[in-house]
């Protein structure tokens, strides 16, 4: 990769964007700026639509909600946990479910190097903004050593354009959490085991996957980690 990125450029476009369609030709602009394969805007709202533009195939767009790839993508469920940026190599693959979804994504070209940055908004929003490409290791630590602050930038920029361009696809009211719907998520945000939980709270296991699910239900979340995280970014929790 030799890019030659004028980010200035970029960021001007983008606050002239007035349509999708705009954003989805400055993220072309971006790949091509930056001598990466792809680059992809993710969101995923409280219902569990997605909201998305970028460079993947059509293909794998639509085989990743057939297959709901979202409730095991490493991807996804790292950056749910984190709020920096996250290479794709520090994740956890080891499972199964993870391994395949990896070799389908390198099936469909998405490459075997990867860069995403969390973008967290007003009520509770989560997205994504990512660059992925094929190279070997060094290149790509080159690579971001050099552009990660740019890629942050750019995809903050991004995002806050998509909610000038989409009022009402905020993430709406959550219902209130139960007091001990409170306590299990506080509990697990702070590390402990599912069955730490139940013995903290002196109930059993059982109940506290109602609970838990519950939770979910009230928050729009994916899964567990997704509820933890809508719930500390609404202050619904605080650990």
């Amino acid at each position: 990769m030799a890019p030659k990125v004028n980010l200035d450029f970029i960021l001007e476009m983008l606050d002239a964007a007035s349509t999708v369609d705009g954003l989805r030709e400055i993220v072309e602009r971006v790949c091509e700026s930056f001598g990466v394969d792809h680059a992809m805007y993710h969101w995923v709202d409280s219902a569990g639509d997605h909201y998305y533009f970028g460079t993947y195939k059509d293909e794998w767009v639509a085989r990743y909600q057939e297959k709901s790839y979202v409730r095991v993508d490493p991807v996804i469920i790292g950056c749910y946990q984190r709020f920096h940026p996250v290479d794709w190599r520090r994740l956890d693959w080891s499972s199964k479910p993870a391994r395949e979804f990896m070799q389908d994504a390198r099936d469909h070209d998405v490459g075997n190097q990867g860069y995403s940055i969390p973008i967290r908004g007003p009520k509770g929003q989560f997205a994504l903004f990512t660059v992925s490409n094929n190279c070997d290791d060094a290149t790509w630590d080159n690579f971001i050593e050099r552009h990660s602050r740019d890629l942050i930038l750019m995809g903050h920029y991004l995002n806050r354009k998509v909610l000038e361009f989409e009022p009402d696809r905020g993430p709406g009211q959550v219902q209130p959490l139960s007091p001990r719907e409170i306590d299990a998520l506080t509990l697990l945000a702070m590390g402990y085991s599912r069955a730490q939980v139940a013995q903290t709270l002196s109930i059993s296991e059982h109940t506290l996957r109602v609970y838990i699910e519950s939770a979910r239900f009230k928050l729009g979340a994916i899964n567990t980690t997704h509820a933890i995280a809508r719930a500390l970014s609404l202050g619904l929790i605080i650990i």
